[in-house]
């Protein structure tokens, strides 16, 4: 695994969908709460993450679908959900001021490539998701990470993101809250 170089790509092909599908499945638990129910968890699964939602995402213009390969070619170890569109939710838009602006409303990798050698594909995905928020002329990326996730808020800051308030995220039942970051590109 640590010998093969990460492959990012942006998914334009509509069948790719399951694929991408099936890593969002996996890798979202990863980063819910303890206190995230199963049910909860697997209802945002189902409402959000599975293929028809990923086909979407690839047709919409103002969505980038990116997916971090174990090689050229080889199976997807990660994605990137990125939206070119402005913020709509209260919290988010007092302190996401600049304009246009893009979310990276997912990021995730399966766990046995986190602690890759070389270039990590979390670090790789990040880097082609600020790449395309360049190209749509975006002036800020911005997301949302649950204020419990530790290791993915380290990670946006040595990827030089910068926390500047509070939301919150609804799964199922429960209101999680979650630290705005934003980078200024």
């Amino acid at each position: 695994m640590d010998d093969i170089a990460v492959a990012v790509e942006l998914v334009t092909d509509p069948a790719a969908a399951a694929s991408v599908a099936d890593v969002a499945a996996r890798t979202f638990p990863l980063a819910c709460p303890p206190h995230a129910t199963p049910d909860d968890i697997s209802g945002f699964i189902e409402n959000n993450l599975r293929e028809n939602n990923f086909r979407e995402h690839i047709a919409e213009p103002q969505t980038d679908v990116l997916v971090a390969r174990d090689g050229a070619g080889g199976p997807i170890v990660g994605y990137a959900l990125v939206f070119h569109r402005e913020p709509t939710d209260p919290d988010v838009c007092a302190v996401v001021t600049g304009r246009p602006a893009t979310e990276v409303s997912k990021l995730y990798v399966l766990p046995d490539h986190h602690s890759r050698q070389g270039a990590s594909p979390s670090r790789l995905l990040m880097t082609a998701a600020l790449e395309r928020a360049r190209s749509h002329g975006s002036s800020v990326v911005w997301l949302g990470v649950n204020q419990q996730n530790v290791r993915a808020q380290r990670f946006y800051a040595k990827m030089d993101f910068t926390r500047v308030g509070e939301k919150t995220f609804t799964l199922g039942d429960s209101v999680e809250h979650d630290y705005v970051f934003t980078l200024r590109l």
